[in-house]
């Protein structure tokens, strides 16, 4: 009699938003360990009815995975957030369901902190001032459509979280010879000493000094809208705001507010509070419009500092390689929860 023969599944990995197609660098990683699918959902709710049997979860920042998700994941052995943030994912549900999250902390720090000097550059040089205004026939073939632009040697270049970005883009603003003055309760003492750089003990240290304030914290409920009206107040009238690490972090309508007044020479973002916005988004309005101070003072990217090829690569590379791990029973790094 011909016996039967038992065959058992493959684990499933899926990959919840924003990578869609050409999985070739997951499946180089996997191999024949797992079925890949990518999901490309565009909200939560979308995930329902297609993550139930997932082994493993890759997801990016297009969704969120809350409570009424990370409840369906029985069979579920890892999360892993592509990326450094992990504001979008309820860890801490996640760990009363025994499912470890991780994160992808170092892809893309080098990236990030270039970015951030960039927009620093192209504001407090008046590089994007002026090419604004000259493609819009908004004044004269002449510097002064920049005036007042100030030296950058000896200015305070203000980081709030001194992690693996900001400590990169301290080291940047250094090398333009900037006084680099950090905020970070939670850095060990040294830190400061071995970077050549000075500690602020609290956000009214930190704000009157900085010529640029950068941001690279992450995104907590003690950090959500941290720099509110008050904060942006409390910095130097003529300052300059950047942020790259997460949109909530800036209140966009106390942000507009300092445009407007003249408190801020200008700002970049390269992230928002909802991404993509609404296009009434006062700040997209505001923006668009050619006659307001945010139209040529104000510097958006869509969430992109993080990207280059080699970066991304290396971000899908590591999270196909963490899902692997807990496929073969391995030891996960970079577990937040």
């Amino acid at each position: 009699m011909q016996g039967t023969v038992s065959v058992t599944a493959k684990p499933k990995v899926f990959i919840t938003d924003f990578v869609t197609d050409d999985l070739h660098i997951e499946r180089e990683v996997l191999g024949s360990l797992a079925d890949l699918a990518a999901l490309g959902a565009k909200s939560e709710r979308e995930l329902w009815g297609k993550v139930e049997a997932a082994f493993a979860l890759i997801i990016y920042h297009a969704v969120e995975l809350r409570e009424p998700t990370i409840t369906r994941l029985n069979q579920c052995r890892v999360i892993v957030r592509a990326g450094v943030g992990f504001d979008n994912v309820d860890i801490q549900f996640a760990r009363s369901r025994g499912i470890p999250v991780v994160n992808i902390p170092d892809y893309g720090s080098e990236e990030v902190a270039d970015t951030a000097l960039a927009m620093t550059l192209a504001l407090t040089r008046g590089v994007h001032l002026m090419n604004s205004q000259l493609r819009a026939a908004a004044g004269p073939w002449s510097y002064k459509l920049a005036v007042p632009v100030f030296r950058l040697r000896g200015r305070v270049f203000g980081v709030i979280g001194l992690g693996r970005i900001g400590t990169a883009a301290a080291l940047r603003a250094k090398a333009l010879g900037m006084e680099v003055l950090f905020y970070d309760p939670y850095k060990p003492d040294g830190y400061d000493k071995a970077l050549g750089v000075h500690r602020a003990e609290s956000l009214e240290e930190l704000l009157p000094e900085s010529f640029v304030l950068s941001i690279h914290c992450p995104l907590t409920e003690e950090t959500r809208h941290m720099i509110d009206r008050r904060a942006i107040g409390l910095l130097p009238r003529g300052a300059y705001l950047v942020n790259t690490a997460r949109g909530p972090i800036v209140d966009q309508g106390a942000l507009l507010e300092g445009l407007e007044q003249g408190h801020l020479a200008g700002a970049g973002l390269d992230v928002l509070e909802e991404e993509p916005p609404r296009d009434d988004d006062p700040l997209i309005r505001a923006w668009r419009d050619p006659g307001h101070p945010a139209h040529h003072r104000l510097i958006l990217n869509p969430h992109a500092a993080f990207y280059c090829e080699e970066g991304f690569h290396e971000m899908r590379r590591k999270t196909a390689e963490a899902c692997r791990r807990a496929i073969l029973g391995q030891p996960l790094r970079n577990v937040v929860n």
